[in-house]
């Protein structure tokens, strides 16, 4: 029997659908020479829009993943796919189950309860606008209003690492280091904030940089990849990193969650009073 070369696959919510997205996306890499066409049908929760989406997944049937709270709608859409005999999950159900089972207590439904606008959601509103307005070396006054500190050298993923962590409600700062350059006053100062240093391989920054030259449409820009002079700034990162005790994270085959998840770390174990084996010691 031939595989299949693609597929459909609905994803059902009463919410943003963001959750539903993520889990997709961690199942369908694992089928990588199976291409998923996906459909997502946000904002679920009532009758007239759940009809909407019966007809879609009838015209284009295929596995169906959903979180609707609504036991009518979820019961309708399960009885849909039974009819059209085509997998239909909840796919928060058997987590649900195991709190249920363990807490001794039921769940209480709540629809787009993880987008409530709690303190937490203005935390994060609050850390996003804070790295919007303190990007590429624009640090603030008091470096101790942020909660970390990025430092690397051009096209070391510094800005859109900052902005995954404002994300997650942390104010984050970014610093390009140029060897020719001083370190501002300010971050050799005592703060509050965690500093990290982003490197990646000498192939990767020289080409990303001809990339951007290339977009860019500038040709004064041979210096910036020159793969001599990329090498002597990333020993200048490894060296001030070394000097300062500052950990540095290899960003070459990471990704820019990775890179984020590997920050947060050292961060917590900071907090932790531990010593990562990824934090090089201070000089």
């Amino acid at each position: 029997m031939a595989l299949p070369s693609m597929f459909h696959m609905h994803l059902v919510s009463d919410a943003t659908g963001e959750t539903l997205v993520a889990i997709a996306k961690a199942a369908t890499v694992q089928y990588q020479n199976i291409r998923a066409i996906e459909h997502v049908h946000p904002l679920v929760r009532t009758q007239r829009q759940l009809k909407r989406v019966l007809s879609d997944i009838a015209q284009e049937p295929g596995i169906v993943l959903y979180t609707v709270v609504n036991k009518a709608l979820a019961d309708e859409l399960e009885t849909h796919c039974q009819q059209l005999k085509i997998p239909c999950l909840a796919v928060l159900q058997p987590i649900m189950q195991v709190f249920e089972s363990y807490l001794g207590a039921p769940q209480t439904p709540t629809v787009a309860g993880q987008h409530v606008l709690d303190a937490d959601y203005f935390r994060r509103i609050d850390a996003m606008n804070f790295t919007m307005a303190h990007d590429d070396g624009r640090l603030p006054d008091n470096l101790s209003d942020a909660d970390i500190v990025l430092l690397g050298i051009s096209r070391t993923s510094k800005t859109p690492t900052s902005l995954y962590l404002a994300q997650r409600g942390y104010k984050t700062t970014n610093l390009p280091l140029v060897p020719q350059v001083p370190l501002p006053e300010q971050l050799l100062e005592p703060h509050t904030a965690f500093v990290a240093c982003l490197i990646a391989n000498v192939d990767r920054i020289a080409d990303v940089r001809r990339n951007r030259a290339v977009l860019m449409a500038d040709r004064d820009l041979e210096s910036y990849v020159d793969r001599d002079l990329i090498s002597a700034e990333i020993a200048y990162t490894r060296k001030i990193a070394a000097q300062y005790g500052w950990p540095i994270i290899d960003v070459t085959r990471r990704s820019i969650e990775e890179a984020a998840t590997m920050i947060l770390k050292l961060l917590q174990d900071r907090k932790s009073g531990l010593k990562s084996e990824s934090e090089p010691s201070r000089a």
